[in-house]
């Protein structure tokens, strides 16, 4: 199984465009791309995308890590439980707003 760049799948398999075409997607007779394979990204979802550099906490994902590994990784599932409320809370709010 191949793992990709997890940002590509967060967003429907975007990936890097040439000119002339696309390496994904349909593209039409004259070599552009169809308009049935344009995306439009909302302000939100650009914003993600231009603010993530890729970089991550690596010696916080090796301490989680070794903690699944040896069995003492801790689950909080009341913090996990009030956070999903707090973003659908937020989602609702944004929804009526």
């Amino acid at each position: 199984m191949k793992i990709g760049n997890p940002l590509d799948k967060a967003v429907g398999g975007v990936s890097q465009r040439t000119e002339g075409g696309s390496k994904t997607g349909k593209t039409s007779a004259s070599g552009g791309v169809s308009e049935s394979a344009k995306v439009t990204l909302s302000n939100a979802a650009a914003g993600l995308i231009s603010a993530a550099d890729g970089s991550f906490d690596a010696d916080k994902v090796s301490s989680v890590k070794n903690a699944i590994d040896s069995g003492t990784y801790q689950v909080n599932p009341e913090v996990i439980a009030d956070k999903l409320i707090s973003n659908a809370k937020e989602l609702l709010q944004g929804k009526q707003g």
